[in-house]
């Protein structure tokens, strides 16, 4: 579970900063990504080398949450009859 939340934290702490970056940009641009998903996309598109680093730090986030869900979830046995 560690491992989970961890990636957590990470994905969370890239979150932020991919907002940060858009609200440097402008108030519409972090109003948008904050309120709107594709617009968090256009960002990344129009705005990379800004949010490239918060996106991929997000990316890496995400993987280890999945790792660890994977690996360290309880394992269910199927039932035999």
């Amino acid at each position: 579970m560690f491992v989970f939340y961890l990636g957590l934290l990470i994905l969370v702490i890239a979150s932020v900063g991919f907002l940060i970056a858009a609200f440097k940009e402008s108030i519409l641009w972090g109003l948008g990504c904050l309120l709107l998903s594709p617009v968090s996309l256009i960002f990344l598109i129009l705005h990379w080398h800004q949010a490239k680093n918060p996106f991929f730090l997000q990316l890496i986030g995400l993987a280890i949450m999945f790792v660890g869900s994977y690996f360290f979830a309880p394992q269910q046995s199927l039932p035999t009859y």
